[in-house]
């Protein structure tokens, strides 16, 4: 892997990505890469855009570790609320360390549905190209997930899993706005995030400081419920919710 993450991002359009990447082709019209938003490279710099960070987080038991051991139930929980029909094709917004791709992949593949993926750093898209190798229903494509470029209902349904704790609030609008447009009315958008635990759950008390130093955005998420964040047009009977770990944790699925 190219460990300069400046060269990965000339490697990537917005176009998808199968196989090697080409150069990119010098004609009018092609769309330009996305810039890394100043949130991600001032806050989330050492988590996604270095390359020693792919190193320390690219492993499964490392990421349940830091949700305290529901990495594989909210990844079941996500799965289980995937009811595509064969030849769907299924939007996953922003790349995810551990293995939760490969296991929406393999799932998907089971009725030769599709899963593309998205995400504004090409360092993530390039060691999601690596890790996802042995899938053939993979897309990558380098976008914004506050401006995707996809058609209007271009996808089945979308998932949005553990990335809107990790913007700011206009961001973090815009991204839940992007993942509904591209959503077909009848589709749905899942969201998995963090949520505001009960005063009875003693996590309450060890995750505060810990994220109010490493994820400063994520407290919009205890403060506020995830559907104040949605556009106003969408109805509560749209919406449903679960929560997981004494709270701590939420999955919103939309139906569109």
């Amino acid at each position: 892997m190219n460990d300069d993450p400046r060269a990965l991002e000339e490697r990537y359009t917005q176009e998808e990505v199968s196989g090697p990447v080409a150069p990119e082709p010098q004609l009018a019209g092609v769309p330009l890469a996305p810039q890394i938003p100043d949130y991600l490279q001032e806050t989330y710099w050492w988590a996604y855009l270095h390359p020693k960070a792919l190193k320390l987080f690219e492993r499964e038991w490392l990421v349940n570790l830091i949700l305290w051991g529901n990495m594989n139930r909210l990844t079941q929980a996500v799965i289980g609320d995937m009811k595509v029909e064969p030849d769907s094709r299924i939007l996953q917004v922003a790349c995810v360390y551990g293995d939760f791709s490969n296991k929406l992949a393999r799932h998907l593949d089971q009725n030769r549905s599709r899963l593309e993926i998205v995400d504004v750093a090409a360092i993530q898209l390039e060691n999601a190209r690596e890790k996802l190798s042995a899938n053939d229903n993979i897309g990558l494509h380098h976008q914004d997930s506050t401006e995707m470029t996809f058609p209007d209902g271009s996808f089945d349904e979308t998932v949005v899993f553990f990335l809107l704790h990790e913007q700011p609030e206009e961001a973090r609008r815009k991204t839940i706005k992007e993942a509904i447009r591209v959503t077909r009315p009848g589709g749905k958008v899942i969201f998995v995030d963090y949520h505001g635990p009960k005063k009875s759950n003693p996590m309450r008390y060890v995750m505060k400081p810990i994220l109010t130093w490493l994820e400063p955005f994520a407290m919009d998420m205890w403060r506020e419920e995830l559907p104040a964040f949605m556009p106003s047009d969408v109805a509560p009977e749209q919406l449903e919710s679960n929560f997981y770990f004494g709270g701590l944790y939420q999955k919103i699925v939309l139906n569109l």
